[in-house]
């Protein structure tokens, strides 16, 4: 049977991760894996989420299930966190949340749950947008549609085009959005802009579907939440996949949860019905581990404040990298302009180099980004920021 089987395709950043691993200089630099590092290299464990590990330790005396919705108080939580404390929404009838396996998993769930709804589903995603979006939503059956987005020359949004696309979106069709810290580009929507999505979508019909991962790393919690926050106040309908791994630093956990928005109380509950036997057979309970700690930080005053200026130090710290690159590669030779990477935010942007340089920075000076120049702003640190700088000028 399995010898009629042939070999997927390595994942490039996976195939990235692999070849960094077997190379063996000392100074080489890991500019691909989606992951947050520290000025060491390390990816750390928060030390709120920490102290509620060791409290969980303690206190925790069952590991039966939690039921297919998951933990009641990490749902809770976690949706006031995004949504607003003091949200009427969450209180309306019409919202209800799911905890998920990771941000991957929300999403997942939310596409079965839209794959169910008619007999030909669409949804349209930005070009470019995170690589695991399209397979995702394929793999219900949606159909693929996309709609411009980012800008390579100008390394900004298009959002003209952008904007002119969505009019022509059908009623009942779905367009997926960026929270924040848009991945790959790091080109966020500005307030101004979210309105204009917002109203265009009240005007056309149209369901927005935001994937937010990084809530905190781009301009601070509440306002990295601006745009759903919008779309949540005037929109009947709309659904959110979110994800703890990156702002709790849960990776390995995986801890995420997708949220829906619906016109009223009778269709959520249709909608959560669905949502649940959705996850049934494809992972049938959450894990409940990176929940607990989540509920348990965002519960616990001390540990939440602890956690929020843990996770600022983070937003600034990618920030800083932002500034110091930018300032290091501004005024080279061949005049480039790198001031991009300095406006946009989270852990992402494209640095905008051929391909071929993208090459002899790997071969030669063991410095490694995926074929489209994306480079993750927290593999950069003090110690390897002055050899990256030189060795991208030498290539240019």
């Amino acid at each position: 049977m399995f010898e009629r089987l042939k070999p997927v395709p390595i994942d490039p950043i996976l195939g990235l991760m692999n070849s960094f691993r077997e190379d063996s200089r000392h100074n080489k630099i890991d500019l691909g894996v989606g992951v947050y590092q520290d000025d060491s290299g390390q990816t750390p464990i928060m030390t709120s989420v920490k102290k509620a590990e060791f409290q969980l330790l303690e206190d925790e005396n069952t590991k039966t299930y939690q039921g297919m919705t998951g933990d009641s108080d990490y749902n809770d939580r976690l949706s006031s966190l995004i949504f607003g404390e003091d949200n009427p929404i969450l209180k309306s009838g019409r919202f209800c949340t799911l905890q998920a396996p990771g941000g991957s998993g929300a999403l997942r769930v939310g596409a079965e749950v839209i794959a169910r709804t008619k007999s030909s589903p669409a949804i349209w995603v930005g070009t470019p947008t995170w690589a695991n979006h399209i397979p995702i939503m394929e793999k219900t059956g949606l159909k693929i549609n996309t709609y411009p987005y980012y800008d390579f020359e100008t390394h900004t949004i298009c959002f003209d085009e952008m904007i002119e696309a969505l009019k022509k979106i059908p009623k009942d069709d779905i367009v997926l959005l960026h929270g924040c810290c848009h991945n790959p580009t790091g080109a966020d929507l500005s307030s101004d802009q979210w309105k204009q999505v917002c109203a265009t979508a009240h005007r056309n019909g149209f369901i927005p579907f935001i994937d937010i991962a990084y809530q905190g790393l781009g301009n601070g919690l509440e306002k990295d939440a601006y745009g759903i926050r919008e779309l949540a106040s005037q929109l009947p309908e709309l659904i959110v996949a979110s994800s703890c791994s990156k702002n709790f630093g849960l990776y390995r956990e995986r801890t995420g949860a997708v949220s829906f928005i619906c016109n009223d109380s009778d269709q959520t509950k249709i909608v959560l019905s669905h949502a649940m036997s959705s996850a049934r057979s494809l992972y049938s309970m959450p894990p409940a581990h990176g929940a607990l700690l989540v509920s348990s930080v965002l519960g616990d005053p001390k540990l939440r404040e602890e956690w929020e200026i843990e996770l600022e130090s983070v937003r600034l710290r990618i920030q800083l990298m932002r500034d110091l690159l930018c300032e290091k590669l501004q005024g080279n030779q061949k005049g480039k302009d790198f001031s991009h990477i300095k406006h946009q935010k989270g852990m992402f942007s494209f640095l905008g180099i051929s391909s071929e340089e993208v090459d002899t920075l790997r071969a030669k000076y063991g410095v490694y980004m995926v074929g489209s120049t994306r480079i993750n702003l927290a593999g950069i640190n003090i110690n390897n920021i002055d050899y990256l700088s030189e060795c991208i000028l030498k290539v240019i």
